[in-house]
């Protein structure tokens, strides 16, 4: 006697899947946390919010202890980047240190926007350790309507040119 079994395309799939998860669960990747890039130093990213207005988008990003001086914001090809360093709070030898659970280093954020933005009028605030861009959306083109009015064809127009084949 045969017996079938069925077959499912993707259970490999889901099974890997499924381990990939089990495993990223105790080491998940959070904004404003510490993850592993690859290279022999740890990278950190901070936390982003990007909204909507009817006028522009807003990216706000939290760098609490970053210096203006030490932020780079560049806009090309629908790519914002936001980069810079935050830097060790504490640097005194005499000091021990028991914790230190605030990340430091160099980051790097990139995000894609539409490119119907106004890359000239990009501003760019910090305060109380929220960095926010402000990115302008350009004027909108309004599509034209065309009003139909009853007269004659022009005369290179589709009618004319069949009229005259039809005649041959």
């Amino acid at each position: 006697m045969t017996m079938m079994t069925s077959w499912d395309l993707f259970e490999d799939l889901h099974a890997a899947q499924d381990e990939m998860l089990r495993m990223n669960m105790a080491r998940a990747y959070r904004p404003g946390r510490l993850f592993e890039s690859g290279a022999s130093m740890p990278a950190w990213a901070p936390a982003v919010d990007i909204y909507e207005r009817k006028d522009a988008y807003v990216v706000a990003v939290e760098l609490p202890g970053v210096k203006i001086d030490d932020l780079e914001i560049t806009f090309e090809d629908g790519l914002l980047t936001i980069q810079g360093e935050r830097r060790f709070a504490r640097d005194v030898e005499e000091e021990k240190v028991h914790r230190a659970e605030r990340h430091h280093g160099a980051f790097r954020r990139s995000i894609t926007l539409p490119s119907h933005v106004e890359v000239d009028k990009i501003e760019a605030t910090t305060e109380d350790g929220v960095l926010q861009v402000l990115v302008p959306k350009a004027q909108e083109v309004q599509a034209k309507r065309i009003m139909v009015q009853p007269g004659k064809l022009y005369a290179g127009s589709l009618a004319a040119s069949a009229e005259v084949t039809s005649g041959s």
